[in-house]
């Protein structure tokens, strides 16, 4: 099985790096716009919807109906949030997104 922390490295350090540097929404904009597509940026910012409505106990019916995101998608952030690396908790918690 493969560690899961093998996609980091120099490059990944970089990319982390980098959102580090950006000094306001205006540059995270920019800088999400070259990098991905709008709808690679759209998906990202539907996950963290989805995150922060299963923080605040919504049911599934709900989710998908206030975030158009698939009941996949959601079981997917759901997983996140129960045995990920916690990201979405730092987020939630330091932006107060609950």
């Amino acid at each position: 099985m493969p560690d899961k922390n093998s996609w980091r490295d120099e490059h990944t350090n970089n990319l982390c790096r980098a959102f580090l540097d950006l000094k306001d929404i205006e540059e995270v904009y920019k800088f999400l716009e070259d990098l991905a597509t709008i709808g690679e940026i759209k998906s990202m910012a539907q996950r963290l919807e989805v995150a922060k409505l299963l923080s605040r106990s919504k049911k599934y019916p709900e989710i998908v109906s206030e975030t158009g995101a698939s009941t996949a998608t959601i079981s997917r952030v759901k997983k996140c949030l129960d045995y990920g690396a916690g990201g979405y908790k730092i987020i939630l918690e330091r932006e107060n997104l609950t």
